[in-house]
């Protein structure tokens, strides 16, 4: 038995390894394919990076305000998000892309904040 070997069975038998986090749960992925990229992908995950095409980001992010266009609590700030969006897509459409082109156009800002307003009361109709 080598000497690191004989310290792991002592640390083992003082019981320092018995709490440790994960324990007696299996490894993830232990059992998927092997990936010699696994630890890029790990840390993309925990620091919530994107491998996609700037354009394809601007392209969900004007998606994703649209769909939460009603949880936004004021005009302000629907105003602020999507004058933010148009000049992204501005920007977009002013310089070559590396990835896809944009086909965005700039939004209509004057139309989102009556659409919000429409929302916001037909909620307070529904919910007196």
């Amino acid at each position: 038995m080598s000497f690191i070997d004989r310290l792991i069975d002592a640390a083992h038998e003082r019981g320092e390894f018995d709490d440790l986090p994960g324990a007696g749960k299996p490894i993830a992925g232990i059992d998927g394919p092997h990936d010699d990229l696994w630890w890029v992908k790990q840390l993309m995950e925990r620091e919530q990076l994107s491998w996609a095409p700037a354009t394809l980001v601007l392209r969900r992010d004007v998606e994703r305000a649209l769909e939460r266009l009603g949880e936004i609590p004021s005009e302000r700030m629907v105003r602020s998000l999507f004058d933010d969006l148009n000049a992204r897509i501005r920007k977009a459409n002013s310089q070559a892309t590396s990835g896809p082109p944009t086909t965005l156009l700039p939004l209509d800002v004057d139309r989102i904040v009556d659409r919000w307003r429409l929302d916001r009361q037909s909620r307070r109709d529904t919910h007196p």
